[in-house]
């Protein structure tokens, strides 16, 4: 029995059935997402949305929107879709659906009258290309299926709207035709396995309405075409596959495709086993690149993200060689010691050091003279081009210790800006950044020792402990016993933030075990939630707890008391550092805290961001890598302690 069920009398409530959203990926970059009664509320949603590999701008493109099915039997139609219109939901189909399953494909069966129609949904993984297969399970009388694809072909970042340029005219193709609706996007193929009449019809759609973009403050009506619909006779246990794809399919394979995708795919029936099929969706490969997504529907590749998630969403599960292709995608691209963050940005301070923690994870694996082997050159240019400078905004000084500041770009994770200025700038001296500087320096010392390493251990031999007495002496609050966020020209800022946390999660930590104890007292106090940390402490003037409104008002509140899950990871890490075997129920009940969450918002997987007040309502990204891996990392701590089930 899967998790991942819902049965009829809850589909059939909007206001439940709409909260739900189901995503499915292709390996490659593409998606199909939507909610769980194929009712788009998100301009991200669509049953294709993809990468375009020539237009080599690193967006994805909504191309098909969606399929509308209707079955017609006595020369009555019933139509099993369901759209938002201004005032109204309409078709209305969610009331013909009896179950959904989201495994081992998404599956819904709809139940009209004396019909019984299953869809089950299917990314073909690394290919850009949908199957839908529709199969007649029951049927009394002669039966028909309609199929009527909707096109928008746009950036998913925007909305399409009428207009005298799209063309909805048809080509044919072998069992379909192939249409585009401007010049320079690609043909996109739609054909069935087995013969069905399309009806050239083109026509265009208005205002379907996103709900979830007006809440956000963004457009949110949409215009669509359908450049006509495909009609066939279905009998009692036959099935039609509709193919939607860049190329042209063989109609005659496309059934044998389909059984062969989907004997690939993996049960989803508890919350370990959708928590790892969410985080095997997060790793993309083309063109001869391994990349993580950071977020669906809407992030793309992030630096800091990929090296925080990777050891969750791949060493968790044993998938060493695609955590090693990642990450040499990564060292690839890197420059003036820097990895590109957002797309091609070199413009996070931090996501050079958090691969040397990636490093350290992926050690366990392989061996440390095979990192050493591999990284050890890309370790040492890091580290040099810290001492070096990196441009005006990252130097280490006479502290030893790692200085970063930007007048329009917020260099660490906290990274929101609004109107030209960061929300949380932080410049200065950071907490995080520099028991980073401090683990990675550490841990190249150690690997270079132990290869006999001799030019790098003896200039950089001295450096731990200068910066250890500088870090203790600069962050250190002896009155409030924590660690203060960022340190600038007016001294330490003492807000109670979460970033601290990672001065003690790291294998080589500067605070000794009474610090460490009553930073730990301190965020348990003020930030630890059962969803994650707290960005701010609800004590602070500033703090929000809330997230939600338009833009602007919502990087406002990203880090300002909204909680993480990722920052969970790092809290358990240090944990059981001090704590050891004692902190096993604990970590249980973080655990645990997450598996209701699986079936709601979005489906099989964690969000990025939940709100800082309780009852803690999900938020963000409905599935986001580094939320997912650190759940599944926290899962790892438990059985690595002997606490697994």
């Amino acid at each position: 029995m899967s998790v991942l069920k819902f049965e009829k009398d809850l589909l059939g409530n909007l206001e439940y059935s709409l909260q739900r959203e189901m995503l499915s990926t292709d390996r490659s970059g593409g998606y199909m997402s939507t909610t769980i009664v194929c009712c788009n509320t998100r301009k991200y949603h669509g049953l294709m949305v993809c990468p375009i590999e020539e237009f080599k701008d690193d967006k994805n493109y909504v191309m098909l929107s969606s399929l509308d099915e209707t079955v017609i039997q006595h020369d009555q139609s019933f139509n099993l879709a369901i759209h938002r219109y201004p005032g109204l939901y309409e078709p209305r189909g969610h009331k013909y659906i009896t179950d959904f399953n989201y495994t081992p494909t998404p599956t819904i069966t709809y139940k009209v009258g004396g019909v019984l129609l299953r869809k089950e949904m299917l990314w073909i993984h690394s290919r850009t290309q949908l199957m839908i297969r529709y199969t007649l399970l029951e049927a009394r009388s002669q039966t028909w299926l309609r199929l009527r694809p909707f096109l928008a072909f746009r950036d998913s970042h925007t909305v399409a709207r009428a207009n005298i340029f799209a063309d909805g005219r048809t080509y044919p193709i072998p069992s379909g035709v192939k249409a585009r609706l401007y010049e320079h996007f690609p043909w996109l193929s739609m054909q069935t396995s087995r013969p069905a009449e399309f009806v050239p019809a083109p026509d265009w759609y208005y205002s379907f309405e996103y709900p979830e973009e007006a809440k956000r403050g963004y457009p949110y009506q949409e215009d669509l075409i359908t450049p006509g619909f495909f009609e066939t006779e279905l009998k009692k246990g036959e099935s039609i596959i509709f193919s939607c794809s860049f190329e042209e399919a063989d109609p005659s394979a496309i059934e044998g495709l389909f059984e062969a995708e989907l004997a690939k795919r993996s049960n989803k029936i508890d919350f370990l086993s959708c928590l790892r099929h969410s985080a095997r969706q997060f790793v993309a490969r083309r063109g001869g690149r391994a990349e993580v997504i950071a977020g669906f529907p809407w992030f793309g590749r992030w630096g800091r993200d990929t090296f925080i998630a990777l050891p969750g969403i791949t060493l968790s599960q044993g998938r060493v060689e695609e955590c090693m292709d990642v990450v040499d995608t990564l060292t690839g691209e890197m420059k003036d010691g820097l990895f590109p963050n957002m797309g091609t940005a070199y413009n996070s301070v931090d996501a050079p050091l958090w691969f040397f923690w990636t490093l350290q994870q992926l050690e366990k694996h392989i061996g440390s003279e095979k990192i050493w082997e591999k990284y050890s050159a890309h370790m040492k240019e890091v580290l040099e081009a810290y001492v070096r400078g990196i441009g005006d905004h990252v130097k280490v000084g006479e502290t030893n210790l790692v200085w970063a500041s930007h007048p329009t770009h917020a260099m660490t994770w906290m990274d929101a800006v609004v109107d030209g200025k960061p929300v949380t700038g932080r410049d200065g001296y950071q907490v995080e950044i520099n028991a980073l500087w401090y683990n990675a320096i550490c841990y190249t010392l150690r690997l270079a020792g132990e290869f006999g390493d001799k030019t790098f251990t003896e200039k950089w031999k001295d450096m731990p402990e200068k910066i250890r007495s500088s870090f203790i002496q600069m962050f250190w609050n002896r009155e409030n016993g924590y660690l203060a966020d960022y340190v600038d020209e007016s001294g330490q800022n003492l807000f109670i933030r979460p970033n601290q946390v990672i001065a003690l999660s790291t294998e080589f930590t500067m605070l000794d075990e009474q610090q460490a104890l009553s930073v730990i007292k301190t965020i348990r106090q003020h930030l630890l939630t059962p969803k994650g940390l707290r960005t701010l402490s609800p004590r602070n003037p500033l703090y929000q707890g809330r997230y939600g409104g338009d833009q602007a008002t919502r990087d406002r509140q990203y880090h300002q008391g909204t909680v993480w899950p990722w920052l969970l990871e790092h809290y358990a890490a240090a944990n059981f550092k001090l704590y050891g075997k004692a902190f096993l129920d604990e970590a249980k009940e973080l655990l645990k805290g997450f598996e209701e969450d699986i079936q709601s918002y979005g489906i099989g997987s964690i969000p990025e961001i939940y709100d800082g007040d309780p009852p803690h309502a999900q938020r963000g990204a409905p599935s986001q890598a580094w939320s997912v891996g650190a759940v599944l990392r926290i899962n790892e701590m438990i059985e690595n302690y002997g606490g697994g089930q």
